[in-house]
């Protein structure tokens, strides 16, 4: 099983033209937040239309850049992680999309109660499966993955409360464009791809129940 997730889209699909040798053999495209730049359906279309033609099987969460009535249209696809858990060939997912409270106001914010209550239904659903992936939109507080430039950590606290009780074996984040790195809690893997125009993404692959995850650059 090979898992490539990506985020922080903001409509600039164009990238994955520059993806056949890595998606020629990817069994599953995440897109883990920020489809659109404060877009609706009709942008949030527009890239899961993209992003199936180079895989057809795909699985998203709308990130706090995207409008709130992305979040139904993604369930209505039946690809939506936010608040779900789903088992991909035997590999347990699950996620919460938006994010933490900014300063910008946009469209998708959720208090930190709302994230770990999202993260919970999610895992609920996948909580006796392993290998486990955990996608959040907001990177979990203070990793390499959550800095702004002036070094500030701006992650949810209550992500990184969530994984290190619940150890998944994987965190795909994003949202701060910033902080493209890969980072650990405990035994889980954390990473940040950046935003998609920049070339990141994230690589999953598993055999024989092991799990390997790393990040990459075009």
């Amino acid at each position: 099983m090979k898992i490539v997730s990506f985020g922080d889209v903001h409509m600039a699909t164009r990238n994955l033209a520059r993806m056949g040798k890595v998606l020629k053999d990817t069994d599953l495209i995440i897109v883990s937040g920020d489809l659109t730049n404060f877009g609706g359906v009709d942008d949030a279309r527009k890239v899961i239309e993209d992003v199936r033609r180079a895989c057809p099987r795909v699985l998203a969460l709308a990130g706090n850049l995207d409008r709130e009535e992305v979040f139904p249209y993604l369930e209505r696809e039946e690809i939506s992680l936010h608040g779900k858990g789903l088992v991909v060939d035997g590999i347990g997912i699950f996620g919460c999309g938006g994010s933490n409270i900014t300063p910008f106001k946009t469209p998708s914010e959720f208090t930190e109660e709302e994230i770990a209550d999202a993260l919970r239904r999610g895992y609920e659903q996948v909580k006796d499966v392993r290998p486990l992936v955990m996608v959040c939109h907001t990177p979990p507080y203070d990793t390499k993955c959550d800095r702004i430039l002036s070094g500030k950590p701006v992650g949810s606290p209550a992500a990184r409360k969530f994984i290190e009780e619940i150890k998944p074996d994987v965190c795909i984040s994003g949202h701060i464009h910033e902080s493209a790195a890969a980072d650990t809690i405990g035994p889980t893997k954390v990473f940040n791809a950046g935003p998609f125009k920049g070339g990141g993404y994230i690589v999953v692959e598993v055999r024989d129940r092991q799990i390997d995850a790393r990040l990459e650059f075009l």
